[in-house]
């Protein structure tokens, strides 16, 4: 009779224990969702502001015409892979389209009517602010992922995790190309 006791309360135990953990492998994988969603809506935006970006700047810099096209192509190939939800193609393909347009705004510099443009000034503004607000949506994701991750990993939550299905989640991570600094002089000599 102490024996039957006994184990029923080791099963429930052992029920409670897997319900904890399904549950919080739940909260990381809907946290990791939110924290992409917020990278996601930023990379939108950031989309749409960059043609306003580019046309203001065509009034001022009509023989840059290489950049902008550029630019363009870049934002073009990032909307498609932020379309897919494959984080790594978006990583890549955003962080070329960042180096595309820190090369643009390098290159505004040079041109004085341009920089006293309040709209320039307002979209530069923006633009900067985007950037800014993804490198920190992109750190808060890659934390939420590196929970999720090691949570899934470690004993015994990896036996409720596989069985679940709880699949890890690539981190986003910046190529190396894009890790450097960036060389502003030659930005300025490329004509």
């Amino acid at each position: 009779m102490t024996t039957t006791y006994l184990l029923i309360a080791i099963a429930i135990i052992v029920l409670l224990y897997t319900m904890s953990l399904y549950n919080r492998f739940v909260s990381l994988r809907n946290n990791a969702v939110k924290a992409w969603s917020n990278i996601d809506l930023l990379l939108k935006q950031r989309h749409e502001e960059l043609p306003n970006l580019v046309a203001a700047c065509k009034e001022y810099m009509n023989h840059e015409n290489d950049l902008f096209t550029k630019v363009t192509a870049l934002r073009n190939e990032a909307e498609t892979a932020r379309q897919s939800q494959d984080v790594n193609n978006i990583s890549k393909s955003e962080g070329a389209l960042t180096l595309a347009v820190n090369g643009l705004l390098a290159k505004a510099e040079a041109y004085p009517d341009l920089k006293s443009s309040a709209n320039f000034q307002q979209l530069m503004g923006r633009v900067s602010t985007l950037e800014d607000s993804i490198t920190d949506r992109r750190e808060f994701y890659n934390e939420s992922v590196n929970i999720l991750n090691t949570r899934r990993d470690q004993f015994p939550a990896m036996i409720v995790a596989r069985g679940f299905g709880f699949a890890a989640k690539p981190l986003y991570e910046v190529e190396a190309g894009q890790k450097g600094s960036v060389d502003v002089g030659s930005l300025f000599n490329k004509a």
